[in-house]
């Protein structure tokens, strides 16, 4: 994972470190990290110590939850939206879930040393830190109610939806194998959902690679789980989304 990517990125194209000022900017950029984040790397384990607070520019990131007898559950997606590595400013050593990158991209680390004496100085990045966890506490709250209520359909249409909003193009690279244990449900059971979307020209899935072709009958499709976890993120952080 430490990798310096051989193309770099800039550090503004995460929304969170674009909508900074530029004095809050100019502090931390000495100590961001450049970061490569291949397709299936994990940045962390559940309960492992976290070290460093990721922001990525481009990709991916899922929030997975892992349960004993081997089952998993994406519980959140961050993208270039967001950060990973909350618990670095809300007091707490670890996290309960995995990060596992979804779709290959890259990001950005600062230390816990450094975001500590960031969020010390009650800033820009402290207020921003604090909305955008506010936000994705809803996000992970509203994709456990969606898995309770939701049929598979519905669930695999939000997922959709906020895949691609994420990664900013129509395309997304998965395999369905990938997708089932993201939703915590068979393989089967999302080849079936898949095929009933392609047969209406919703997507195409070919060989491990999805395309949204009417975005505006996967949104009808879905629940209002995506319309709800889209205007929370657009309330609480209006800076962001509208940078």
């Amino acid at each position: 994972m430490s990798n310096i990517v051989k193309k770099l990125h800039d550090p503004r194209q995460n929304l969170i470190l674009a909508s900074l000022p530029d004095i809050d900017y100019a502090r931390i950029l000495p100590d961001l990290e450049p970061i490569d984040m291949p397709a299936g790397s994990k940045i962390s384990e559940a309960g492992d110590h976290v070290k460093y607070l990721y922001f990525p520019t481009s990709g991916i990131i899922s929030l997975i939850y892992n349960l004993e007898n081997g089952a998993s559950s994406e519980i959140a997606i961050v993208g270039n939206e967001g950060m990973i590595g909350i618990s670095i400013y809300m007091g707490g050593e670890s996290m309960p879930s995995s990060t596992e990158v979804q779709s290959a991209g890259q990001a950005y680390r600062l230390s816990r040393k450094i975001m500590k004496r960031e969020f010390a100085l009650g800033g820009k990045l402290q207020h921003i830190s604090l909305l955008y966890t506010q936000a994705l506490i809803a996000q992970t709250s509203q994709t456990a109610v969606c898995n309770q209520h939701h049929s598979l359909d519905q669930q695999l249409c939000r997922w959709l939806l906020m895949s691609v909003d994420r990664l900013h193009e129509d395309k997304l690279e998965i395999t369905q194998g990938l997708i089932a244990k993201l939703l915590g449900v068979t393989r089967e059971s999302v080849n079936i959902a898949a095929s009933s979307l392609q047969k209406e020209g919703v997507i195409t899935y070919t060989r491990g690679q999805i395309t949204v072709l009417n975005r505006t009958d996967l949104e009808n499709r879905a629940c209002e789980c995506y319309a709800a976890v889209t205007k929370e993120y657009e309330r609480l952080l209006p800076i962001v989304k509208n940078t």
